[in-house]
């Protein structure tokens, strides 16, 4: 029986399972030195001055949401063309969440229709406290741009670069914050690094960065300058000052991102390499392969092609049923945040971001991930060529 193709997956070299064995080995498995390591590692690749590790990227949009101070009564604004967990973060601070339709070309948040809606939101009153662009596929957002709209209505910014470590915008790191408050990493398995579960979240801004560690750890403090006066016959050698939440990541996590990271620069290259592949052996299929904008370097977490009925005589349907019977697992990458029944129970509806709407009815996402041989992208394109009759 012929193996199945996946979407994605990790790739997990013997100095990988070295670094987490000498973890293991260790004094300390979970907040050891190799969480400060690898947190010191990631701003320096990214050239921030602060990093965060948390146990999810998750977890670290979430962190960043509480440290911008967003709560009950404030709005979040975000694409709706992302995994949930780039508007549930706001859900939990208690705030309301909004959605920006997409650029027909990026995949990533509009420009022009965040202008539009800020507009309007000023005249409602009703203009977002933060606003989370997504780094869709490993394309930066054009940040230069949101950051110039952020300045002008007052909405502070966190990217959700979760598929973007390794890319780049105007030729720096995705990471760098130069335009945003927060960047949020993800290092879930098919990602482009991976600590198993993880993600950091990283920023400019001192008060930021120990905010974020203070909500990652229980709201607990062993700062004696952040400690309030307690009976001097009393021992305190650590306070609760605020709530927080168990976000840490592990030192054996930390072990396999710090070893991750080493091969960052290869895995992109790599990635690039079969996104050349496919760009080369698709340019004559009646379909449309992802637009890279000029100012960007993708990190290619994903490559998302578009077919429609019209163009190659089958339904996205149709095509994503094929390629699975014949081993390919494409996936779908996203179904509209707000057309998840949760969100709906909210007042949101089908047509609220027409983009969007197309985009999900459209795309379908192929094998990529740094392992996959050039056998198997072969057979990627012969599939699709089958199932498309060509």
């Amino acid at each position: 029986m012929t193996a199945m193709i996946p979407y994605g997956r990790q790739d997990i070299s013997e100095s990988d399972i070295d670094q987490v064995v000498q973890v293991l080995r260790s004094d300390y498995l979970t907040q050891g030195p190799i969480v400060p390591r690898f947190e010191e590692e990631v701003a320096r690749y990214c050239g921030a001055k602060h990093a965060v590790a948390t146990n999810s990227a998750t977890a670290a949009l979430h962190v960043a949401c509480l440290a911008l101070r967003v709560g009950p009564g404030d709005s979040v604004w975000t694409s709706p063309t992302t995994f949930v967990a780039s508007a549930n973060c706001a859900l939990y601070c208690g705030a309301q969440v909004d959605f920006v339709d997409i650029d027909p070309y990026t995949y990533n948040m509009s420009v022009p229709c965040l202008t539009k809606k800020l507009v309007r939101a000023r005249i409602d009153g009703t203009l977002p406290k933060v606003v989370i662009p997504v780094h869709l596929c490993g394309q930066s957002c054009d940040m230069e741009a949101i950051h110039s709209l952020a300045q002008e209505y007052g909405f502070r910014i966190v990217e959700d670069a979760s598929h973007a470590i390794g890319g780049k915008y105007r030729g720096q790191p995705v990471g760098n914050c130069r335009f945003s408050d927060v960047t949020v990493f993800s290092f879930h398995p098919v990602k482009v690094i991976t600590t198993g579960e993880g993600g950091m979240a990283l920023t400019n801004d001192p008060l930021l960065a120990r905010s974020m560690q203070q909500y990652r750890s229980h709201g607990v403090t062993n700062d004696s300058s952040e400690m309030k006066p307690r009976p001097e016959d009393e021992i305190w050698n650590y306070q609760q000052i605020r709530i927080g939440y168990n976000y840490r990541m592990t030192d054996i996590l930390a072990a396999l991102g710090v070893s991750q990271l080493s091969r960052l620069n290869e895995f992109v290259c790599v990635r690039h390499a079969i996104a050349d592949y496919y760009d080369r052996a698709l340019a004559d299929f009646p379909l449309t392969i992802p637009g890279q904008h000029p100012d960007a370097y993708s990190s290619y977490h994903l490559y998302p092609i578009r077919v429609t009925a019209k163009r190659c005589g089958k339904t996205q349907q149709q095509i994503y049923r094929g390629l699975h019977a014949a081993g390919v697992l494409v996936n779908l990458h996203y179904i509209p945040v707000y057309r998840q029944p949760f969100y709906e129970q909210m007042g949101f509806g089908a047509g609220y971001c027409p983009e969007a709407e197309r985009y999900y009815k459209e795309t379908l996402s192929l094998p990529m991930f740094p392992s996959l041989s050039c056998q198997q992208q072969q057979r990627v394109v012969s599939a699709l060529a089958e199932v498309l009759s060509l």
